[in-house]
């Protein structure tokens, strides 16, 4: 069998979803492939199962380092039974091949491990560094602990191997997510009067949050400020008030309406609520991951564009998009570099986060080459 193939299916097979918490098993694979290359590669770990994997070439070579990410994890894969086949018993049909995670994003992980070998048993003198991480899906949980390790701060440019390989992207909006918990009084619901509905406070964030951004101006990016309520519950007896209900929502800050605004937003809300009334609201942020702006003249998208065109006979225009990654985390680090965006997705489209998930197995190997071509040229 192919062994890129295999290395991809292998990954797919390790059920490192959201819940389970399962990323040592991808690590461990990743850390024996560079190993059988002659790269030594170390699990940095996060929690009993959860592993982090850092492996380097040519850490002693002067000059720029450049740096490869991308994520061990993938998300939930809901039902299995609506799957073709098991969500981690990996298929191929023509070019396709399916599982859980097979664009999101195992195939640029494995595209940029078998860089980091290829350019390896070629001779490249110049030092790369691959980050591996657990618990993007949920948190960029990975990436914060190895941007404080300090694994960024001499990168001069980071490849992040996802984010869709029909568009080049110089930078990406944020990911808010928040929950609201509103405190009220239980009573028999015979007697209402005696209690205080925690519902009845969070209906009134609910409907308030709806229009609290009207007056936000669109980006010149990716134009309209984006939030929702995602999740709502309370009560836990039809007979009854509930004295807590709880609500949950995500928003993307944007360059131009950054993160530190939205939460003003969402305190300024809860504490006009909280003034009027019977009830408590209380509002607690859960993730707070900031926008990414990199050069779009820069050096590192200039190299990738031409890869892509010389690969592929396409020549894309930067964007900037919606769509958080590791890459939020990163650029926290005082040290500031290039960051590019690049993985092979679907022949027709994102799937990632769907049922019957798939990649192109051409894309794949494309992007396998544009890695390769990216780091030599970003050398030169």
């Amino acid at each position: 069998m192919d062994e890129d193939i295999a290395l991809l299916e292998d990954l797919i097979r390790v059920d490192s979803s959201t819940s389970n918490g399962n990323e040592t098993g991808v690590a461990k694979i990743l850390q024996k492939k560079l190993a059988e290359a002659g790269i030594t590669a170390k699990l940095i770990a996060y929690a009993p199962g959860r592993d982090n994997l850092v492996a380097e070439i040519n850490p002693d070579a002067p000059g720029p380092v450049l740096g490869f990410t991308g994520h061990e994890d993938v998300v939930d894969p809901g039902d299995p039974k609506a799957w073709t086949r098991g969500p981690f018993d990996p298929w191929i049909d023509g070019d396709r091949l399916y599982g859980r995670g097979s664009e999101d994003m195992k195939p640029g992980l494995a595209a940029l491990t078998l860089t980091l070998i290829r350019l390896k048993q070629s001779g490249f003198t110049h030092h790369v560094r691959l980050l591996a991480t657990v618990g993007e899906e949920y948190g960029l949980l990975g990436a914060e602990q190895l941007t404080k390790l300090g694994y960024v701060d001499d990168l001069a440019g980071l490849i992040v191997g996802e984010g869709g390989d029909n568009a080049l992207k110089w930078g990406h909006g944020g990911s808010y997510n928040y929950r609201v918990l509103s405190h009220g009084r239980s009573a028999h619901s015979g007697n209402p009067k005696n209690g205080v509905n925690a519902l009845s406070k969070l209906a009134q964030f609910y409907l308030a949050e709806q229009h609290l951004f009207d007056d936000v101006a669109p980006n010149p990016y990716i134009g309209e400020f984006v939030h929702s309520v995602t999740m709502l519950h309370g009560g836990t007896q039809i007979n009854t008030i509930p004295d807590t209900a709880e609500l949950r929502g995500n928003a993307r800050p944007t360059p131009t309406f950054t993160n530190d605004q939205v939460t003003a937003r969402f305190e300024g809300l809860v504490n006009k609520l909280n003034a009027e009334g019977d009830g408590t609201l209380e509002f607690q942020q859960i993730h707070n991951i900031i926008p990414v702006e990199s050069d779009p003249h820069g050096k590192l998208l200039t190299v990738l564009r031409q890869a892509v065109k010389t690969e592929r006979g396409l020549d894309f225009t930067p964007i900037f998009t919606q769509g958080a990654t590791d890459a939020s985390a990163f650029v926290k680090s005082a040290n500031k570099f290039d960051v590019v965006w690049y993985g092979p997705t679907a022949d027709v489209g994102a799937t990632g986060h769907r049922i019957d998930e798939y990649v192109s197995i051409a894309r794949f190997r494309h992007a396998q080459k544009i890695y390769e071509q990216v780091a030599r040229q970003f050398f030169e």
